[in-house]
């Protein structure tokens, strides 16, 4: 085997010290095993890397934050890019210039002084080149749109270990089809992308007692709220049965807990008449609904950010009916036997709007998840549960979310429309022949 072009410190065997660490991301669920892994700190690190795949045919994965699955990395070379962190603004452009490993939190950070925000979504601990090359629905989206709408400049290793710099108007097929198209025909490095003028909001959490208010009732007031809120608002509505557990704060310890989590770039005045319909729904459990500086936007939806094990997918889909709505309630409430977490956030709105790159599924209305803790008892029962609630909402889904597949890089049916699956594969077959990301569209 010919050696790789990289300082020891940077390529990791099994059995090396900090290998096994390396390997370690927030998704626990899932074990991977490549071949090696090199710990990328520049471009010339990653560009080095693929031209040693491709030189003995191996397999190239990434991996920034691993909240996804690599799976294409096994027996291959995985590229660790965490350190590569590097984060610059110019806030008189309004963009930000972000390197493979960068977390949006450390861009929100980063941006807040200037009264500038990216396109984030709901968790600060994501990665922000992963997150946008799979479409990047925001906390912001219905009013800005995909985060991948706003990249000015993608720097990327194709598979021939070529560095190249791509824009719409340098490369329009290449920068069409790595916004949207997700991994798998390269290796990005950096992105350039806009940031907003947003430097407060109106949101967080308006959560009822789903044993105590019908969580039906919330569903169906939410969906009816959807019809009429400016696309200055973007919502999402949550269902879970939190564990009965010490770790948990004594008040969500066994409870069932509906939310609507929404964030609104207009005044807290106007936000409050806003959300009025919704807390007519019933008492409260808690309600964190405020004024905000854009740095605590995190807390509208506090995602965990603790590393588990977890399976999960997402369905687009163009109406949001309510019998449905009620049975996938059923489905994943208190009656499911195991933890599971429905997640229905409201598109639309600039999210609808058509734009140079292969984001699908543009029409949707709705976006259903299903994320389930996967338990002793493994994933069987985890898939099996996600088919029947895929399968309540059958007569009205669109697609599947890339940025939600979690667990499931094998099934790519219903990622994309035929068209843009065949135009996918043609840019793939000129930049990655070899089929070193293996990832399929």
């Amino acid at each position: 085997m010919s050696a790789l072009p990289l300082a020891a410190p940077h390529v990791l065997l099994p059995g090396d010290p900090g290998h096994d660490e390396e390997l370690t991301g927030f998704q626990t669920g899932f074990s991977l095993r490549p071949h090696l892994i090199v710990a990328a700190t520049s471009a010339d690190d990653v560009r080095a890397a693929v031209a040693h795949a491709a030189e003995l045919g191996l397999p190239v994965g990434v991996q920034a934050t691993g909240h996804g699955l690599p799976g294409d990395a096994e027996g291959g070379v995985l590229i660790s890019t965490r350190r590569m962190d590097g984060v610059r603004i110019d806030a008189e452009r309004r963009t930000v210039r972000v390197e493979a490993g960068v977390r949006w939190g450390a861009v929100v950070a980063a941006a807040a002084p200037y009264g500038l925000a990216p396109l984030n979504g709901s968790a600060p601990g994501v990665g922000a080149v992963s997150y946008t090359l799979g479409g990047g629905l925001g906390i912001l989206g219905r009013e800005f749109g995909w985060t991948a709408d706003h990249v000015r400049v993608i720097e990327v290793v194709t598979g021939n270990g070529e560095l190249r710099r791509v824009t719409r108007e340098s490369d329009p097929e290449l920068y069409w089809a790595l916004l949207g198209g997700g991994a798998a025909l390269g290796v990005v490095t950096a992105l350039e992308m806009d940031l907003v003028p947003v430097a407060r909001i109106y949101g967080g959490a308006l959560s009822f007692d789903g044993r105590e208010v019908d969580p039906a009732a919330v569903v169906r007031a939410w969906r009816e709220w959807t019809r009429s809120v400016p696309s200055t608002v973007t919502s999402t509505f949550t269902a879970l049965v939190y564990p009965d557990i010490p770790a948990l704060p004594e008040q969500l310890r066994g409870r069932y807990v509906v939310s609507v989590k929404l964030a609104f770039t207009g005044d807290a005045a106007e936000g409050e008449r806003l959300v009025a319909p919704l807390r007519a729904v019933g008492p409260a459990l808690s309600d964190s609904l405020r004024e905000m500086p854009y740095s605590e936007s995190h807390t509208v939806h506090s995602d965990p950010d603790f590393p588990h094990a977890y399976w999960g997918d997402g369905i687009t889909v163009s109406e949001l009916d309510v019998d449905a709505a009620a049975e996938l309630l059923e489905l994943t409430g208190p009656g499911a036997g195991r933890m599971a977490v429905l997640q229905i956030s409201h598109l639309g709105g600039a999210l609808a709007k058509e734009a140079p790159n292969a984001v699908p599924h543009r029409d949707a209305r709705f976006l259903v998840r299903g994320l389930y803790p996967i338990g002793e008892d493994g994933l069987a029962p985890v898939k099996e549960l996600h088919a029947r609630v895929a399968a309540a909402v059958g007569p009205w889904a669109t697609g599947r979310a890339l940025n939600f597949v979690f667990g499931d890089g094998e099934r790519t049916e219903g990622l994309f429309g035929p068209g843009t699956r065949e135009r996918l594969a043609r840019v793939k077959g000129t930049y990655d022949p070899a089929n070193l990301f293996r990832r399929l569209f």
